[in-house]
């Protein structure tokens, strides 16, 4: 299999920077921004981005890098573009396979970005269906793998309440009856309502269920960067739906979130916690990515502001009333670490990564040095985020720039391990800790299954029985990253992950377009 050379960038980025770029990007990177307070530099505007994708490299006999006391494996790999995963109460694993996105390209930039970002895309083309994955004889091998629906609309957000599994499509929230031990789905799924879609600039509609069922919240990106299609093209767009399941009415439960690209209940609080994908164009340090509790009501910024109250003079007009109440994020990822995923850990993980929050950060296409390209963990203290986060699983990127790699959706299960979905390799990769139980470790836990009203959001399975927290005694793009289409077939090989013995896809199901 042959791979094209590394730093796409180097080929396409510095020569159009050169020429179109009327102010630079500096290529050495500055202290992270981590946490509540981010020093935010003056922006830095120009006809483009300095922008870069690495090129795509084999996995060959290497695998991601975890740390000491964890392990890792591939447990399903030739999927058609894997994004977000939900565990089910019997420890099958569903996986939502698809890219989606109507927006045409608007000026030379967009093509030129196209060009760039398909060289971080996978030639395979979505799969517009749901995979079931099943450890069978709780090995740790998921040696069962078939097409659980098909014929979807690019699937992304993944909930379950009681025995109706809810699937947010890029232009409907839809539901299917779902029964514990299904490995097809037993009918076509009804639709709840629909979802914004007209251009779908950003495509993936985000989804978690109100720990007590009675609500679903689904994530809504914006239309555009920063408006350049037009304030109408933004109507009920950069939201947070609060959906009532069974009539389907919704409302905005807060605004002004550029692409909530994952969201997840926070345990104990029953907070809700969203991933966001900031503006881009302005800079290499500008905007940072954040994770944040969302308020009821709240509204954050976009477009007008970013974080909290700096305002974005590149929106006109300006509305400078709405800009006094914005909200800050509670804490920032760094600028362009495109996050696409995200899950509260539980004590069965262990050690240092028993109280936080995970990840899954896609990776940067819009500076000229990669950044992100990996799962880290943000530390918690007393319900509130505590510190810089910590490389969990890295490795995506090689020592001489290429990626082999990029996560995208991330869940702890019950047994605390956790799931990474990573649409460059086609693979869905397992974390477990080393020395955990046999039962934890197979990933087979048969929790209860949620009763009348309980909720399995999309990255939350039912938690595990209070039994299993002494385990953990034990052990110690941008915001156009989320999936904006610019699929191409010919973006270059496709990385693949080990032969380590895991499944491959049974069937086929109808591409997308």
């Amino acid at each position: 299999m042959k791979y094209a050379r590394p730093f796409a960038r180097l080929r396409y980025a510095a020569p159009l920077s050169i020429l179109l770029l009327a102010g630079g990007a500096n290529a050495a990177d500055v202290d992270p921004q981590y946490g509540a307070n981010p020093e935010l530099p003056d922006p830095q505007r120009g006809l483009l981005p300095n922008m870069g994708v690495p090129e795509q490299a084999p996995w060959n006999d290497e695998l991601p890098t975890v740390p000491d006391g964890y392990s890792i494996k591939a447990i399903a790999t030739d999927l058609k573009i894997p994004r977000q995963t939900l565990v089910l109460p019997n420890g099958d694993i569903l996986v939502a396979e698809g890219s989606g996105g109507h927006a045409p390209k608007l000026k030379p930039k967009d093509f030129i970005a196209g060009v760039i970002k398909a060289k971080g895309k996978t030639s395979v083309k979505g799969g517009n269906r749901l995979t079931l994955l099943r450890d069978s004889d709780g090995d740790g091998t998921y040696e069962e793998q078939t097409v659980f629906a098909e014929n979807l609309d690019a699937p992304y957000g993944l909930a379950l309440v009681g025995n109706d599994l809810y699937v947010a499509n890029q232009d409907a929230l839809v539901r299917f009856d779902y029964q514990q031990g299904q490995t097809e789905a037993s009918g076509d799924p009804e639709v709840v309502t629909p979802l914004p879609a007209r251009i779908n600039h950003h495509w993936t509609k985000s989804l978690a269920a109100s720990p007590d069922g009675q609500h679903l919240y689904v994530g809504i990106g914006s239309n555009s960067n920063i408006t350049e299609r037009g304030m109408e093209a933004e109507v009920d767009r950069a939201e947070i739906w609060e959906i009532d399941p069974e009539t389907g009415a919704h409302r905005a439960y807060a605004t002004g979130v550029r692409n909530p690209t994952a969201l997840t209940f926070q345990p104990d609080t029953d907070e809700l916690w969203a991933v966001a994908n900031e503006r881009d164009e302005l800079g290499p340090h500008l905007v940072p990515d954040y994770l944040t509790s969302i308020q009821e009501g709240g509204f954050y910024g976009w477009p007008y502001s970013y974080w909290g109250q700096n305002v974005d003079p590149r929106v006109k007009p300006e509305n400078p009333e709405l800009v006094k109440s914005a909200i800050a994020p509670d804490y920032s990822l760094s600028s362009h670490r495109a996050p696409l995923g995200v899950d509260f850990s539980n004590p069965a993980v262990g050690g240092q990564f028993a109280d936080g929050a995970f990840v899954g950060e896609h990776g940067s296409w819009n500076r000229a040095d990669p950044v992100g390209y990996k799962v880290v963990f943000v530390p918690f203290q007393n319900g509130e985020p505590a510190g810089d986060p910590i490389d969990f699983v890295s490795g995506f990127l090689t020592d001489d720039g290429r990626t082999r790699g990029r996560p995208v959706g991330v869940t702890v299960a019950p047994d605390g391990s956790v799931i990474i979905a990573d649409d460059l390799t086609n693979a869905v990769w397992r974390v477990t800790r080393d020395g955990a139980s046999a039962e934890q470790d197979s990933g087979t836990s048969q929790s209860a299954a949620a009763g009348d009203g309980a909720a399995v959001p999309a990255n939350e399975s039912t938690m595990a029985e209070e039994g299993s927290a002494a385990a953990a005694d034990d052990a110690t793009m941008s915001g156009d990253e989320s999936g904006t289409a610019m699929e191409s077939d010919t973006s270059g090989e496709q990385a693949t992950a080990p032969d380590d013995g895991s499944a491959t896809s049974e069937g086929e199901a109808s591409n997308s377009p």
